[in-house]
């Protein structure tokens, strides 16, 4: 008899471990769904509108102005702040002063 208690709690073992499983799969690709679905924005219409690109600038140079940063720039001019470090040495990304001009190529 002592066997037959011990098979049936082996079945039942590996029975509640794929439940467990099973479950633990469920949630994570309900939540998946719901984390991908909660960044998509809904229209009204019927089609969905896209945020514009930024197109790299095509100007050689740019001139500071007061209260400019280098993100900023990067934003303007479609050019990555790594890159315009790069670029331009020199210049203290902490104080841009006004009127001072990056290298954009």
């Amino acid at each position: 008899m002592k066997k037959r208690t011990s098979y049936l709690a082996r079945i039942l073992a590996a029975l509640s471990l794929v439940a467990a499983v099973v479950a633990v799969v469920v949630l994570v690709s309900a939540g998946v769904k719901n984390n991908s679905s909660s960044h998509k924005r809904h229209n009204s219409g019927s089609t969905t509108k896209q945020e514009p690109t930024h197109h790299r600038t095509k100007a050689a140079t740019y001139e500071v102005k007061t209260g400019d940063t280098l993100t900023a720039i990067a934003h303007q001019t479609g050019i990555p702040v790594s890159e315009l470090l790069a670029l331009n040495p020199e210049v203290d990304p902490q104080i841009l002063i006004a009127g001072e001009k990056l290298k954009l190529k």
